[in-house]
C-alpha cells in the first residue's frame, strides 16, 4: 500500500523509506501512483481552442513528464502552434512549457519559433522566450550562434525584466561558444558598462527599489557578465574598471541587498585582469564584511579572502588581527574557515605572535574544535621552527592543553627533536617532568615523558645542562621512579604508554642502582597481566634484572641520536624502503638489490595503458615497495636443478590462489593489472585484483604443468566441438543459472588465427518470459570486440527456443595472452528489471 494514500506525514514517510530493502520498494514509495493515464488527458487539453484548457494541460504536462518521456514528442506539432497563436497569453503558456521539459529534439525543431519571438513586441513574451532560448542552448549548444545577435539587441532594452534574462542569456552563450564570447566582448562591453553606471546613479524608482537600491537582482547579473567577458581579456577588463571601482564604493553596505552587489562586484574584481589597485578595494571590503554580525556574511568573505591569498596576500595579512578574532567566533563554521586562512597567512614574520595567540586560545576552546586547532598549530611549529628551544617549548604547551588531540606522528616528530638537541636534554626533561604534574590526563604528554625519563633520568635528577631561563627544581630518583609508576599504573592509560612506561623502567633500574629492587617488583607486578603484551615484556625484562645483570647496562644504554632528515622524509613519503647507510652507500632493499631512483609505480598504477613493461629483477620490482614483500626470484640449492620462480607468483599466492603457476605465463604484473577496455565495448568495469585473480588461471601452460583448478567455479568445456581448418574447440558453458544458462561455441576465419568467431546461445531455464533481452560484453585493451544484434529480444520461458548472437574478438597478443570477457546480461520478467554480470576467464587456450 503507498505510504501516502492515508496523508501520512513526513516522519511516516521516512520511516517508510528506511524500511525499504530493495530499490524497487524504495522507487514505490517515492514515486506514488502512476499518472501515464493523466498524459494523454493533458495532451487533449493542450489541443483544446481555449486558454483555460491550454493553462491545465501546459500545468499538468509540466508536472507530469520531463523530457526523457517517449511522449513528450506527441506534444511538439501542439507547442509549434501555440507559439506562433496569436493570442500572446497562449505564446506564453508554450514558452513556459518548452522551458521546463524542451529535450534536444524539441529544441532543434522549435528553435526558429523562440528566436523569433525574441522580437515580439510584448516584453514579457520576450522575457519568457529568452529565458526559454537558455534552455535550447544548454540542450543543443550547436543552436548558440542562431542566438546571438538576438540576444545582443536584448542587452539595449530598457524594461528590466527584458534586460535580466537577455543579460542571463549572454552569460550561457559565452559559456558554451567561445564565438559568442569573443562577439560580447569586443561589441557589447561598452553597452554593458554603460548600462550598470546609469543603474548605479538612477534615482529612486519605486517599481524596482530593494531597500534603497535599484534593482539588485539585475545589478548582480551585470556584474557576472562582466566577470566572464573580463577573465583573460586585458582590453575588456580595462573598460569596466572605473564602473567596478564606482560600485565598490557607492554601494550601501548596511543593507543585506547593498551587500550582495559589493560581494558580487570583489568576486569580478577577483576574476578580471587588473594591475592590482582595485583587489586592495575588494580585499578591504571583505575586511569589512569580516566586522558584519551576519554569519553568512562573514563565511563568504573568509571563503573570498582565501582565494585572495594567492593574489594578494600582503593585502589581506592588514586584515589578520579580525581573521583571529573569527578564529575564536561561537559559530563552528566561522571558526574552521579563519583557522584555515589564518593557516595560510602564517609566515617567518609572524608566526610566533599567532602560535601564541593560537595556543592561549587553545586553553579555552570548545573540546569539538581542539582536534583541529591542535593540527594545524603543531604544522605551524614545525613547518616555522627556526629554534629547537622554541619548538619545543611550544610543543610541550599543546601537549599540556590538548595531547589528547596530537596524533601520533606529531609527538613522534618531537621525540626525534628532543634525541637531536643533545645541548637541551636536560631542559627538555625538566619542562616535561613539570608538565606531566600538572596534566597526567594527556595521553601523548605522558608517553614523551615517559619515554624522556628513561632515556634521560639521570640528567633529571642531576639537574644536568642548567639553563638560566630556568627555574630550579629538585627531583629525586624516587621522584622519577614514581612518576613512571604512575603512568603505568594510571587506569585511563592504554597499551602503548603501559608498554613505554615498562621500557623506561627498565632502563631506570641500570641508571638508579639503588632502586633496582623497586623497579623490578613494579615490573613483576605485570606478569599476570591479562594482556598479552605487557605479560610477555614483563615476563622478559624480569628475566633480563634476575639473570643478567652484567649484560643490562649495555642493553638499555641511550638510543642513538635518530635521523631527523630520515623520519621527515618517511613523513613525506620520498623515500625508499631502506634508509641510506652512514658512510654514505647506495641504500639497497634487504636482498640486496639496488633501488633505483624513480621506481615506475605510476606505470603499475597506469589502467590506461596496456603496454606497460614488465618489472626487470635487475632494477628493483615496485611490487615489493607496494606489498612490502620480497618478490625477488628465489636462488635455488647447490646442486639443485630448478627453474627461478616468477616475481608474480607471490602476488598470486597472496590472492590465494593455492596452486604452482607456470614460469613462462604470459602475463606480467602490469598486463594483468591493465583493464582498459576497448572503446567499442559498452561498459568498462574490470576490477584489478578481481582480474588479477582470474586471469592468472588463464596464462599460457606448458605441457609439463599440473593441471589449473578453476577459481571462479567456471563450467568446465562441453561435450559440443566445432572445427575450422582441423582445429577443434571445445564449446563452453559461459554462465549458468538456475533461470538463464549462456553457451559459446567457437570457431576461427581462415588465414586469421588471431581472430575469433564466438556463437552465444542463450537459454531460459525458467517459467516466465523474459522480455527486453539485453546481452553486453566489455574486454581488455589488447582485444577487440564486435557484436552483432541478437536474434531476438524475447526469451521464450522454459527452453522453449532461445536467443543467438554473434561476437568477432580479435586478440592482438595471440599465444601470449588468453581470451577473457565481462559480461552483462540485462532483461525484464514479470515487471522487474534484472541485471546479471559475470567475469568469464575460462576459455579454451588456444583461442
Amino acid at each position: 500500500m503507498n505510504p501516502f494514500s492515508s496523508g501520512t506525514c513526513l516522519r511516516d514517510m521516512i520511516r517508510a523509506i528506511r524500511a525499504c530493502k530493495t530499490a524497487a520498494e524504495e522507487r514505490a514509495v517515492m514515486l506514488g501512483y502512476p499518472t501515464h493515464f493523466g498524459q494523454m488527458e493533458c495532451l487533449k487539453l493542450i489541443a483544446s481552442a481555449g486558454f483555460p484548457e491550454k493553462r491545465i494541460g501546459y500545468l499538468g504536462l509540466m508536472l507530469l513528464l520531463d523530457e526523457r518521456q517517449e511522449v513528450l514528442m506527441l506534444v511538439t506539432n501542439s507547442l509549434k502552434q501555440d507559439l506562433n497563436h496569436s493570442n500572446q497569453y497562449i505564446v506564453g503558456l508554450a514558452l513556459c512549457a518548452l522551458g521546463n521539459i524542451c529535450s534536444a529534439e524539441m529544441a532543434r525543431d522549435l528553435a526558429p519559433e523562440v528566436e523569433r519571438l525574441l522580437q515580439f513586441r510584448d516584453p514579457n513574451i520576450r522575457k519568457k522566450a529568452a529565458l526559454c532560448s537558455i534552455r535550447i542552448i544548454k540542450k543543443v549548444p550547436a543552436l548558440a550562434e542562431n542566438f546571438i545577435n538576438c540576444a545582443a539587441s536584448l542587452l539595449k532594452e530598457k524594461h528590466h525584466g527584458v534586460l535580466i534574462t537577455g543579460v542571463q542569456l549572454c552569460a550561457d552563450l559565452c559559456k558554451v561558444s567561445s564565438e559568442a564570447l569573443e562577439y560580447f566582448r569586443k561589441k557589447c562591453t561598452e553597452g554593458l558598462v554603460r548600462t550598470l553606471r546609469d543603474i548605479v546613479n538612477s534615482p529612486y524608482s519605486p517599481e524596482y527599489d530593494i531597500s534603497g537600491i535599484t534593482d539588485p537582482y539585475l545589478h548582480i547579473r551585470l556584474l557576472k557578465l562582466l566577470r566572464i567577458l573580463g577573465q583573460g581579456d586585458a582590453d575588456a577588463s580595462d573598460r569596466m574598471t572605473d564602473i567596478l571601482a564606482q560600485v565598490a564604493t557607492k554601494t550601501e553596505s548596511n543593507k543585506n541587498a547593498g551587500n550582495a552587489i559589493l560581494y558580487e562586484c570583489v568576486e569580478t574584481i577577483m576574476s578580471i585582469e587588473d594591475d592590482g589597485g582595485l583587489r586592495v578595494l575588494a580585499i578591504n571590503i571583505l575586511g569589512k564584511f569580516l566586522s558584519n554580525r551576519d554569519n553568512n556574511i562573514r563565511y563568504v568573505a573568509l571563503n573570498m579572502l582565501m582565494r585572495a591569498t594567492t593574489l594578494d596576500a600582503q593585502a589581506v595579512q592588514r586584515h589578520r588581527a579580525t581573521i583571529l578574532d573569527c578564529v575564536k567566533d561561537s559559530d563552528a563554521s566561522i571558526r574552521k574557515r579563519a583557522l584555515d586562512l589564518l593557516y595560510l597567512l602564517v609566515n617567518d614574520n609572524n608566526v610566533k605572535h599567532l602560535i601564541k595567540e593560537l595556543i592561549e586560545y587553545l586553553e579555552v576552546s570548545d573540546q569539538e574544535f581542539k582536534g583541529d586547532l591542535t593540527a594545524k598549530i603543531c604544522s605551524l611549529v614545525e613547518k616555522f621552527s627556526s629554534e629547537k628551544i622554541w619548538y619545543i617549548d611550544q610543543m610541550l604547551k599543546v601537549l599540556s592543553e590538548a595531547g589528547n588531540f596530537v596524533k601520533d606522528e606529531v609527538w613522534h616528530a618531537l621525540i626525534v627533536v628532543i634525541s637531536n638537541a643533545s645541548d637541551l636534554h636536560g631542559y627538555t626533561i625538566r619542562a616535561l617532568y613539570r608538565a606531566f604534574l600538572t596534566s597526567t590526563e594527556q595521553e601523548t604528554l605522558v608517553r614523551v615523558a615517559v619515554w624522556c625519563i628513561g632515556e634521560y633520568g639521570d640528567m633529571l635528577v642531576n639537574n644536568v645542562g642548567m639553563l638560566d631561563i630556568e627555574d630550579p627544581i629538585t627531583v629525586t630518583e624516587c621522584d622519577a621512579v614514581d612518576a613512571v609508576e604512575v603512568a603505568i599504573k594510571r587506569h585511563t592509560s592504554d597499551l602503548t604508554t603501559k608498554a613505554m612506561a615498562l621500557i623506561a623502567l627498565l632502563k631506570l633500574s641500570s641508571r638508579f642502582p639503588s632502586y633496582s629492587e623497586r623497579i623490578k617488583g613494579i615490573i613483576v607486578q605485570n606478569k599476570g597481566n591479562v594482556v598479552l603484551e605487557l605479560q610477555q615484556r614483563s615476563i622478559e625484562f624480569n628475566h633480563i634484572l634476575q639473570k643478567h645483570p652484567k649484560f643490562r647496562s649495555a642493553l638499555v644504554e641511550r638510543m642513538p641520536v635518530l635521523d631527523e632528515a630520515t623520519f621527515s622524509g618517511r613523513r613525506a613519503g620520498s623515500l625508499p624502503t631502506a634508509i641510506s647507510t652512514s658512510s654514505g652507500a647506495p641504500s639497497n632493499h634487504p636482498n640486496g638489490i639496488a633501488k633505483p631512483a624513480t621506481a615506475p609505480i605510476p606505470d603499475f598504477l597506469d589502467l590506461s595503458s596496456d603496454d606497460v613493461p614488465a618489472p626487470s629483477s635487475s632494477g628493483g620490482d615496485f611490487l615489493q615497495d607496494l606489498l612490502g614483500v620480497d618478490l625477488s626470484p628465489t636462488p635455488a640449492p647447490s646442486g639443485a636443478d630448478m627453474p627461478p620462480k616468477a616475481s608474480t607468483d607471490v602476488l598470486l599466492d597472496l590472492l590465494s590462489i593455492g596452486m604452482p603457476l607456470p614460469v613462462q605465463t604470459g602475463l606480467s604484473a602490469s598486463d594483468i593489472l591493465s583493464s582498459s577496455q576497448d572503446d567499442k565495448a559498452p561498459f568498462v568495469n574490470f576490477n584489478g585484483l578481481a582480474s588479477l585473480s582470474s586471469l592468472s588461471a588463464n596464462a599460457t601452460s606448458p605441457a609439463n604443468a599440473a593441471p589449473m583448478m578453476d577459481l571462479l567455479d567456471g563450467r568446465g568445456p562441453g561435450p559440443q566441438k566445432s572445427e575450422e581448418n582441423g582445429q577443434a574447440y571445445p564449446s563452453l558453458v559461459a554462465y549458468e543459472s538456475s533461470s538463464l544458462r549462456v553457451m559459446f561455441n567457437f570457431s576461427k576465419q581462415r588465414g586469421s588465427p588471431q581472430t575469433t568467431l564466438i556463437q552465444a546461445t542463450f537459454t531460459n531455464l525458467s517459467s516466465n518470459v523474459y522480455n527486453d533481452f539485453l546481452f553486453q560484453a566489455a574486454v581488455p585493451k589488447f582485444l577487440q570486440l564486435h557484436l552483432d544484434p541478437a536474434s531476438s529480444n524475447t526469451l521464450p520461458a522454459s527452453g522453449d527456443g532461445s536467443i543467438t548472437q554473434n561476437l568477432k574478438v580479435t586478440n592482438s597478443q595471440h599465444g601470449k595472452k588468453s581470451l577473457v570477457m565481462r559480461v552483462r546480461i540485462a532483461y525484464k520478467t514479470n515487471n522487474k528489471d534484472v541485471l546479471e554480470e559475470r567475469q568469464i576467464n575460462n576459455f579454451p587456450q588456444n583461442l
